[in-house]
């Protein structure tokens, strides 16, 4: 099994996000989450950035077709909400997408 990357951070990230899960349960649509995790972030001061911009460049040039993750977490972590029972093929080609375009080195 590979080491997990970046242990401390996602720790961090994960601890967050379950700390809005039982402070709100579940049902509330992704928009609320996002902001009261926002709010989470901010007080255990973990550095994000809410909605940033990704370009995809092609040949040198920017496209104008971005994508904006949820969160980057730490300058390189995507965070992604999904307010849904389990995550399919879809989020996860969304998420390999987000990497692709940020140019990540890391193995997907």
């Amino acid at each position: 099994m590979k080491e997990l990357i970046f242990k401390e951070e996602v720790y961090a990230i994960v601890g967050a996000a379950m700390e809005v899960y039982w402070e709100l349960g579940r049902g509330f649509l992704e928009p609320v989450y996002q902001e009261a995790l926002e709010i989470e972030f901010r007080l255990r001061r973990i550095p994000c950035e809410p909605q940033e911009d990704i370009f995809i460049y092609y040949k040198g040039e920017a496209l104008k077709k971005k994508y904006v993750p949820d969160f980057i977490c730490y300058q390189q972590i995507i965070v992604e909400l999904k307010a849904l029972d389990g995550v399919g093929g879809r989020e996860v080609s969304k998420l390999l997408n987000y990497l692709k375009a940020t140019g990540s080195t890391l193995d997907y």
